[in-house]
């Protein structure tokens, strides 16, 4: 009688963890990139919750509340001239649009792309 093999050999094991371990590696690699970016973006929402009971916001106004946000969250990159403020009509459009990388192994990075925008009326 013939006896049945059960089970995952040692190859096996290696073929099922390393795919495994270069995720969990790049999502660690990643993790400080997009905590930075909940940053980015917590600024940018406080900034306009906080200008939309202002009367009339100036350029000014609005360029160094962002500032004060970014540097009470220590937001180094990107800095306050990587935002583009602009002005539609009544409404103020706060926006930013950048690239970060994270190193993985030698020579090969992610890289990681961001936009975010906020209406201040």
């Amino acid at each position: 009688m013939h006896s049945k093999q059960r089970g995952v050999t040692l190859i096996g094991w290696i073929f099922l963890l390393v795919p495994i371990a270069i995720l969990g590696y790049a999502g660690l690699r990643l993790a400080p990139v997009y905590l930075n970016y909940m940053k980015v973006s917590r600024s940018l929402n406080q900034t306009a919750s906080e200008l939309h009971a202002a009367d009339a916001p100036s350029l000014a106004l609005v360029r160094q509340t962002l500032e004060k946000h970014l540097d009470v969250e220590s937001v180094d990159y990107p800095g306050i001239k990587d935002f583009e403020i602009r002005r539609d009509g009544s409404v103020w459009n706060v926006q930013t649009t950048y690239e970060e990388t994270a190193p993985l192994f030698s020579n090969i990075s992610l890289v990681v792309s961001f936009d975010k925008s906020v209406q201040i009326q």
